[in-house]
């Protein structure tokens, strides 16, 4: 069982980002606060959830969250500012939209650029310690595997159906068989030789 908060009595927000190391696609990242005496035995990191599980996870914490925000930093922007300061900004918009303003924000991870009046903690691996950080990876996850489904439909044959943009050796193939689409990030390595792509 995940662990309900990190410091009882304060407001805390998980945080948790999604689609760091595709190739193509917008970084997610969704920010989750849950009731004080919340629990969910079904509650983990998104990571080691069945597909099932997971969207019927969606959907309870947006029941039962007290609020809950999921934002997209686009690949265009990620070319940009490049994929930290993307993921950072992504969990800046989510804690933002929050309804209820945190008094502090569990980041999931090592590092965070710190959001202006709300204190933070960095854990590492906390997808898997605390209830709230699971929660915004769940929603992270959900949210961008639906969003690249959609996509796969406008461009086939990359296998972002399944594979989410992520680096496989179907996507890698169809990038060289059938190049790049609008929705690749040009500033990632997205062949190994990296070949004239552009």
């Amino acid at each position: 069982m995940l662990k309900p908060f990190f410091k009882e009595g304060l407001i805390e927000a998980g945080c948790d980002e999604a689609g760091r190391g595709p190739l193509a696609g917008p970084v997610v990242a969704a920010a989750v606060i849950l009731p004080p005496d919340y629990s969910n035995e079904l509650l983990n990191d998104s990571k080691k959830l069945k597909k099932k599980e997971l969207e019927s996870l969606e959907g309870v914490i947006k029941k039962e969250a007290l609020a809950y925000s999921v934002q997209e930093v686009s690949h265009t922007q990620i070319d940009e500012i490049n994929i930290l300061n993307a993921s950072y900004l992504a969990m800046h918009l989510s804690v933002k939209d929050l309804s209820i303003q945190p008094e502090l924000l569990l980041i999931d991870g090592n590092r965070f650029k710190p959001y202006e009046g709300i204190p933070h903690e960095c854990i590492i691996k906390g997808d898997g310690i605390y209830m709230s950080i699971a929660a915004a990876s769940i929603l992270a996850k959900t949210h961008r595997d639906r969003l690249m489904k959609t996509l796969a439909q406008q461009y086939p044959g990359y296998g972002w159906e399944s594979n989410a943009g992520y680096p496989t050796l179907k996507h890698r193939e169809a990038i060289r068989q059938l190049g790049v689409t609008p929705y690749h990030r040009k500033s990632f390595r997205l062949l190994p030789e990296q070949l004239e792509l552009f």
